[in-house]
């Protein structure tokens, strides 16, 4: 829950780094920060797993234990940036440079097969296998969800205390981890670095 991002979901005891789901940097990965409010939910307390109330029409999270796959194939598009860093370098380990790719891109855009039931860490993982492109996470039990901690070797905080991993689902930033967004035909996943808790990417903590 991909630094304060992705409702980073990082307990403090989690090991070091991610992007991005609940260690929040003043807040990765990988899941993400304080939940956003939305004028149709009305106030309640968190669940057990300290997540938010879920706005209306928007996707609930699915407990790692109550998630169930079938063989249909559905497809998805998957794309990870960090293009962020290019206007933040001065902020960037100066041993992580040569790990940002020119472009800010470090997979294009990528039509992904995935298999119902499956969640967004699911096929995360799956394409970063496929595409030789490294992955950590942890799992976080206080939030009962991955921690996305790092991705190309880009870790939350590598580049100020505000970065590290969030993903988006068809333009929207769920408030709670990756692997508790069940994924379906034809979304689109984004999956940014941030160097300053999702402002800089279009996620706005506490905001709709």
């Amino acid at each position: 829950n991909s630094s304060a991002v992705e409702k980073s979901e990082k307990s403090e005891q989690s090991p070091n780094n991610s992007s991005s789901d609940k260690k929040k940097p003043s807040s990765s990965s990988n899941s993400s920060s304080k939940p956003n409010k939305k004028n149709d939910v009305q106030p309640t307390t968190q669940d057990k797993y300290k997540t938010d109330p879920v706005p209306s029409g928007k996707p609930k999270p699915v407990e790692p234990e109550e998630q169930e796959t079938k063989d249909t194939n559905l497809y998805c598009t998957f794309t990870i940036t960090c293009s962020t860093i290019l206007d933040n370098i001065d902020d960037l380990d100066p041993e992580k440079i040569e790990l940002v790719p020119k472009d800010g891109i470090i997979l294009k855009k990528q039509k992904v097969q995935f298999k119902e039931g499956e969640s967004v860490y699911d096929v995360l993982v799956k394409v970063c296998k496929d595409n030789n492109i490294h992955m950590e996470s942890s799992w976080t039990p206080m939030y009962n969800s991955a921690y996305i901690e790092g991705i190309n070797n880009l870790y939350e905080f590598d580049c100020g205390e505000l970065s590290g991993w969030m993903y988006s689902v068809n333009g929207v930033w769920p408030d709670y981890g990756c692997s508790g967004y069940t994924l379906h035909d034809g979304d689109t996943v984004v999956w940014s670095y941030t160097c300053d808790l999702g402002r800089d990417v279009g996620a706005l903590q506490g905001e709709p």
